[in-house]
């Protein structure tokens, strides 16, 4: 099974488990910073992702 598979074979009572298993764990005032760095995470892979295809793009055009 591939992994968005198995993600989409998780129902909704699972994910309210998990969902309780990390307020549980992190606390309800942990969250929202936990979610913060997250965001700022992907964004930052996300820039850096597209300043390497940006320049990949300018090398293949000197060529």
């Amino acid at each position: 099974m591939s992994g968005a598979s198995i993600v989409l074979a998780i129902g909704p009572g699972s994910w309210v488990l998990i969902a309780l298993a990390v307020l549980l764990l992190f606390g309800g005032k942990k969250i929202p910073e936990l979610m913060r760095g997250l965001g700022s995470g992907i964004k930052e892979f996300k820039d850096a992702s597209k300043d390497d295809s940006e320049k990949k793009d300018t090398s293949d055009k000197k060529e």
